[in-house]
């Protein structure tokens, strides 16, 4: 380990002990028999799940609207990340790419919603402005570091900047702009499930409305789905960048 590395991990571990000694953690309140036992008492209200078909047909149509959320979102912000990846002046690019991922998802969508109202258009906005922050801080840095020589070479025969970056660059770097592009959109499926807590419609609207009644038997059901749906969109992703890098 180099010297440098060597007092990177040091202070990276006084900043845990830190961050452990100045937080009141209540280990043994939460490991003790008695929050066991309310624990247990809470998840035996989730069973039986609601599984009758006029309910179950509503979850499926929120677990639609929340999938729907997630991948216009994640198209935009692909499409917003890329723009912003590739202009001249990455001071400014920069800056902005900040300010839209600084901002979290639930921050953005109860801003949209004062201007959108409640319902999924808010929830997608708001996925689709964080995403391109990360996105195209992503982007940025795959484009930069993309090899230069079939770029150098179109353009000792002067070939013009963007036929360069299309011809040369692009062919490079798509496979690991679609990799990123994939791995946020499992990402935000959970956040899109996430967001409707605040009224930004899916499934986590239904969440936030039967919990706040205390009805945990449909509670278990949309907690259900987000498993089911989760699952799906993450094992779907997990093969489309394997085949990618086939």
């Amino acid at each position: 380990m180099s010297h440098k590395a060597f007092w990177l991990a040091l202070a990276f571990l006084v900043l845990v002990v830190a961050s452990f000694a100045s937080l009141d953690l209540q280990w043994g309140q939460f490991l003790s028999l008695e929050a066991a036992r309310s624990m247990g008492r809470f998840f035996a209200e989730f069973a039986p799940p609601d599984l009758s078909p006029v309910f179950v047909s509503k979850v499926a149509v929120a677990a639609w609207e929340t999938l729907a959320m997630s991948a216009l979102g994640t198209l935009l912000a692909a499409v917003g990340g890329l723009l912003l990846a590739l202009p001249k002046n990455r001071f400014l690019a920069s800056a902005v790419l900040n300010a839209l991922r600084s901002i979290p998802e639930l921050v953005w969508a109860a801003l949209l919603l004062i201007s959108a109202g409640l319902g999924p258009f808010a929830g997608t906005m708001a996925l689709g402005l964080h995403t391109t922050g990360v996105l195209g801080r992503l982007f940025a840095e795959a484009i930069e570091n993309a090899p230069q020589g079939p770029a150098e070479a179109l353009r000792a025969q002067g070939v013009g900047r963007v036929q360069v970056f299309f011809y040369a660059t692009w062919p490079e770097v798509l496979p690991q702009l679609m990799s990123y592009t994939l791995y946020r959109w499992e990402n935000n499926i959970r956040a899109a499930a996430v967001l409707g807590v605040v009224g930004a419609g899916g499934l986590g609207q239904l969440l936030s409305f039967h919990m706040g009644l205390f009805q945990m038997n449909k509670t278990a059901t949309v907690l259900g789905a987000m498993v089911i749906l989760v699952t799906l969109v993450d094992t779907f992703s997990y093969l489309w960048r394997r085949a990618l890098k086939s």
